[in-house]
């Protein structure tokens, strides 16, 4: 048994709560390899499983229950902030809208499975006030599939997962590699947003530029393409606006005229 492994076997339950409760407040800290690894250590001995699946369930559930609230009570500008946190914040917030518009409280059984709907399913509960004893009730369940499977698995391949471990830290100390999974992690998510961006690059206008256009009296079709979860949670809009749910764009674009230039807005 090397140092690495004594040292989660005396300190596992704390740093596997701090781990799992950093993740699921939305920092770009992955809660999966040290729910695998939680497994493992579990299967030689030195700590009981089911209380470290005890311990995943309560950090997963703290922090959805604070979110729950902050969306409760300060609205969709939490699931913006939640959604810039992930790393992917031009897609997370239409992605995890569209998916608990059409699901509600069974998204969140499986919503820890889903990159930006893990962090951003409580409060999106909180802003359309699902009640909190079943947001509670589905979130808890949804916690105790995604950790108890992941903590399953790092028990059934415990071997191969120590294996793996020993083989990587010839070449490496414990700590390089946590730093070098982490960089690659986050280089990842970098890679994939920088994608993202380029696939989706308009035109695009600031709001004063189009206020000042609309004041001069300049006749522009403006299309509100905010989804039905977003446009409920802030029913605002801008005079005059042509509303179509970005989801019914397909089957309602001959609502937008085509002899005039067009503005289209979602958040």
């Amino acid at each position: 048994m090397n140092d690495f492994t004594e040292y989660v076997i005396r300190h596992g339950p704390l740093v596997l709560f701090l781990w799992v409760l950093a993740e699921q407040l939305g920092l770009p800290i992955p809660a999966l390899p040290a729910l695998l690894a939680a497994g493992a250590v579990s299967r030689m001995g030195g700590t009981n499983p089911f209380g470290l699946l005890v311990v995943s369930v309560a950090a997963s559930l703290a922090a959805d229950a604070m979110w729950y609230e902050l969306g409760r009570h300060k609205g969709a500008p939490v699931l913006r902030l939640l959604c810039r946190l992930s790393l992917e914040p031009d897609s997370c917030v239409r992605r995890t809208e569209d998916v608990f518009g059409r699901h509600g409280a069974r998204s969140l059984l499986v919503a820890k499975f889903v990159p930006g709907l893990s962090t951003a399913a409580p409060p999106l509960a909180g802003i359309f006030r699902m009640r909190f004893s079943r947001f509670f009730l589905f979130s808890a369940i949804g916690a105790v599939i995604w950790a108890g499977g992941a903590i399953l698995v790092g028990y059934v391949f415990a071997e191969q997962l120590q294996a793996i471990a020993f083989a990587a830290a010839r070449v490496a100390s414990w700590a390089q590699l946590v730093v070098a999974a982490f960089a690659g992690y986050l280089l990842l998510k970098w890679l994939n947003r920088r994608r993202f961006l380029r696939a989706i690059r308009i035109g695009r206008i600031r709001p004063e530029e189009l206020k000042a256009r609309l004041d001069a009296g300049e006749e522009i079709v403006i299309v509100d393409l905010r989804s039905s979860v977003d446009f409920e949670a802030e029913p605002e809009t801008i005079p005059g606006a042509l509303r179509i749910d970005g989801a019914d764009l397909v089957h309602q674009h001959e609502r937008i005229p085509r002899d005039r230039e067009v503005i289209l807005y979602c958040t």
